[in-house]
């Protein structure tokens, strides 16, 4: 791996491999298929770009997104690497010299998105291209196969042509997110039933998870980033188009630098929003799903979820763009009964059959379970993907652990409540019963004559929306999805007749925390440090517009940093900085002394 290694230093600037990458390396540069899962920010790309340089030929790539095609190759070229790809926002001269490059055999890696890939035309290029030879076939984002999951992509079952007309070349299938059901038909779709399989931890230590019981969901949002992020880069995911260009307009509003972005926005719209938030600092990104898979922004510092996703494999996916550069991230989320509600009745409502209805019931459940935790949130996330773990130390339920109680009592006293107003009401309806409200509704249904009426006084509304959202979580309660109706399932039977105990999850008491120690990447530098960090930030901003490309592109935040603790005086102890490899040395190595040597002129 002598040669490998050498790769990893000089071109991309890191001084050893993480994980498995060695052993992944190695395998490919063979000739041998692999199968890689390993967390987003973990290394994945490089598990095929020193392959494709070891071998001879050109790497293809498949890629799905054309901004993660751009800005992978722009790395690569700033790295000194011969890459380019081909897409359909170029221009007739840009991928006609793609093509050339390629078909010459010019080219180190090619990224191609499936769709080009299929076309007749480009499977001429291939033929073209071949005697040149080609080095590999990588599949990014390989879940993409999955008809289980939310990024599923006709395109991607069609990818086995690859193999079946170029046998003697490798593949590599890559993605961030598969439970075992996905990886066994990643495998079984891309006919990868020779491919070892590697399974990196799926641990994001930096990530701080962090799940609120929605009182004002918009308010609570703004606090966080208001005492957090303020500035700061990231993502605020939301369930509907409509939810989104509100939040992002009062964003915007309160202050904040804020764009939306979801499939139903005019196209020019969509990608000039999407490069302004790759290309610039500070921006949020206030989107549906469909933003987010292949985003490379290494620098993202929080991602907040306004609605409930549909899995933990979303959750995990959509959360994992935070913190990239390995540096400290948020991921924070409000959630509520009403949530709940929604995402069960998008299951009974939706084409899909009665199999895939009960997976995705299956799936909301291990996500409910997450939610509704009161033991330490990551290790319930490992768990879920077969690993084990302690508890963490960096989830709000281990900083500020939530207290059980015997909810037997209330929750009996609410399931009879349901019972007898007749199974047609929603939660505030019962609640109102509950606590004995003399209000016209309950008056009108002659709820006010119920044996249950007023017997759940003693408990304060809030904490009774708790328990709702808990025994509907539970499965306690089942939710009619035509009109909202909380009725009975089976599960609540045993509970009712006195056989079974409920423990649940206290709301946690509005308290004066402590002032919790900033996770701001800067945080801890003194004055002087702080100054210099923001002069090599301006450079970096000037050079990356200069070549047209995001800062990131030209040096991570983690680099950055390095340079301000290390404060190396010459090119040579430079070299010792993380990200920083040869090709960048040659273009930035005296710009980047001249402003490390440079007097601090502080306050």
């Amino acid at each position: 791996m002598t040669t490998a290694l050498t790769l990893l230093n000089d071109i991309f600037g890191y001084p050893a491999f993480r994980g498995a990458q060695a052993e992944i390396i190695e395998r490919v540069a063979a000739g041998d298929d692999a199968l890689v899962l390993m967390p987003t920010g973990g290394g994945k790309s490089l598990c095929y770009q020193i392959p494709a340089l070891l071998r001879p030929g050109t790497a293809l790539v498949i890629s799905p997104l054309i901004a993660l095609m751009q800005d992978q190759v722009a790395a690569l070229l700033e790295a000194g690497v011969r890459a380019a790809c081909i897409h359909s926002g170029q221009s007739a001269t840009e991928a006609d010299r793609a093509e050339r490059a390629f078909t010459e055999g010019r080219l180190d890696l090619l990224y191609v998105s499936p769709e080009r890939l299929l076309s007749p035309y480009f499977t001429s290029l291939l033929v073209k291209a071949a005697p040149h030879g080609l080095a590999l076939f990588a599949i990014d984002e390989a879940h993409c196969v999955s008809q289980w999951g939310h990024d599923f992509r006709p395109e991607y079952l069609k990818l086995t042509f690859l193999h079946e007309r170029y046998p003697e070349v490798p593949r590599i299938a890559l993605t961030a997110t598969a439970d075992e059901t996905t990886r066994k038909e990643i495998i079984a779709n891309l006919h990868l039933e020779g491919a070892r399989v590697f399974i990196a931890s799926f641990d994001r230590p930096n990530i701080r998870y962090r799940i609120v019981e929605k009182a004002n969901a918009r308010a609570q949002l703004l606090a966080f980033l208001r005492a957090e992020h303020e500035g700061e880069c990231g993502i605020v995911y939301c369930l509907s188009r409509r939810k989104v260009e509100e939040t992002a307009a009062w964003l915007c509003a309160e202050g904040l630098r804020a764009l939306p972005y979801h499939a139903g926005m005019d196209s020019p719209v969509r990608e000039r929003n999407q490069t302004t938030f790759l290309r610039e600092d500070g921006v949020v990104m206030v989107a549906t799903i469909a933003f987010g898979m292949g985003i490379d922004k290494p620098d993202v510092r929080f991602v907040a979820h306004l609605d409930l996703p549909k899995s933990i494999e979303g959750y995990y996916q959509e959360t994992g763009r935070a913190g990239r550069d390995g540096l400290p991230a948020d991921a924070w989320m409000a959630y509520g009964l009403a949530d709940v509600v929604q995402q069960r009745r998008m299951i009974a409502e939706s084409p899909a059959d009665e199999r895939h209805k009960r997976v995705a019931s299956a799936k909301l459940d291990a996500l409910l379970g997450l939610c509704e935790t009161s033991a330490c949130r990551r290790q319930r996330l490992l768990a879920y993907f077969d690993e084990d773990s302690g508890p963490c130390g960096n989830c709000d339920t281990c900083l500020e652990p939530p207290q059980t109680w015997d909810g037997t009592e209330a929750v009996r006293k609410a399931l009879s409540c349901v019972y007898r107003s007749g199974q047609r009401f929603g939660a505030g309806h019962v609640i109102s019963v509950l606590m004995g409200r003399n209000d016209e509704r309950v008056r009108q249904w002659q709820h006010d004559k119920l044996s249950t009426f007023g017997i759940g006084a003693d408990i304060p509304e809030k904490e009774w929306r708790g328990i709702f959202r808990q025994m509907v979580a539970l499965g306690l309660l089942a939710v009619d999805h035509a009109h909202g109706a909380l009725t009975l399932t089976a599960t609540s039977r045993p509970v009712l007749k006195g056989g079974q105990a409920v423990p649940l999850r206290r709301a946690p008491e509005k308290r004066k925390a402590a002032t919790p120690k900033s996770r701001r990447i800067d945080a801890e530098l003194t004055a002087e440090e702080h100054a210099l960090f923001e002069r090599l930030r301006a450079w970096r901003a000037a050079t990356a517009k200069e070549h047209g490309v995001p800062a990131y592109v030209i040096l991570h935040d983690a680099t950055l940093l390095g340079l301000v603790r290390a404060r190396p005086q010459s090119t040579e102890a430079m070299r010792h900085i993380p990200g920083i490899g040869a090709r960048k040395l040659e273009n930035y190595g005296e710009a980047l002394l001249g402003l490390l040597c440079s007097p601090y002129h502080g306050g």
